[in-house]
């Protein structure tokens, strides 16, 4: 694994766990990374703390004393975009899907390898802050159809004034799309990855999620169009406001 990089010392990683031994096996391990940690022993914990820290990523415990993880998830994503794991130890194929569809970036199995958990950690923040080609200041605004796609803060505005909040990897899914309208992308591109297992479904589970957010009719989609066999297609007029702003005042 790649050294702390300067990034990695700024990132604040919230840890929602009951288990004091795997808190600290997790504490250990990011500290040893320069990642900054916060120990919340319950939901209630986590939620109070909210109020005044901005963690860039939470590391949540499905099995917590005082509130199922899944709800906790859903929480904290109503009200932050930071990225979001699932560490626990239900292995059932529903519990890992529900959580993918309420928004988290990943899902570990416990027991687990400490280093692959920080490689994850650091995979999902890097996403987040790149998004697969950072934002530059002439393509922070991208519109389409009836919406506008603020790529700084991950928020989605319609026409009809309505405002949603995405999660960092729907976010980062529509990044792609919005940067690479009107062509057919692989599912390895959309994730970001050259090694996508071909029975690795989170990337179709991201695509329903963002569709029931963008389109008017989820089961017959305007934008996100599936190409069988080949991947997805982002079928829309993109425009970028800063950029004809731009070429405006230079003409």
């Amino acid at each position: 694994m790649k050294p702390a990089t300067d990034a990695d010392l700024s990132k604040l990683i919230a840890i929602v766990e009951d288990d004091p031994d795997v808190a600290r096996i997790i504490e250990q391990v990011l500290g040893d990374f320069s990642f900054r940690t916060v120990w919340c022993r319950s939901a209630a914990d986590l939620l109070r703390r909210l109020r005044t820290l901005t963690p860039d990523l939470c590391i949540i415990d499905l099995g917590l004393p005082d509130m199922d993880g899944l709800e906790v998830m859903q929480r904290v994503r109503a009200q932050s975009a930071c990225g979001i794991v699932i560490l626990t130890g239900r292995a059932h194929v529903s519990d890992r899907v529900m959580g993918l569809e309420l928004g988290a970036d990943d899902y570990v199995l416990k027991p687990f390898e400490p280093r692959e958990l920080v490689a994850r950690v650091r995979s999902i923040l890097r996403r987040r802050e790149t998004g697969h080609g950072a934002a530059t200041p002439a393509r922070e605004i991208a519109e389409f159809g009836n919406w506008r796609f603020n790529l700084g803060n991950n928020t989605l505005h319609a026409s009809n004034g309505e405002e949603l909040l995405l999660s960092t990897s729907e976010a980062e899914l529509l990044k792609v799309f919005v940067s690479h309208p009107n062509r057919i992308l692989q599912r390895e591109q959309l994730m970001g990855t050259r090694d996508l297992a071909p029975t690795d479904r989170s990337i179709d589970v991201r695509i329903s999620r963002l569709r029931r957010k963008l389109e008017p009719d989820p089961l017959g989609p305007a934008f996100i169009k599936t190409v069988y066999g080949a991947g997805y297609l982002f079928l829309a007029t993109v425009k970028w406001p800063a950029e004809e702003n731009t070429d405006t005042a230079a003409g």
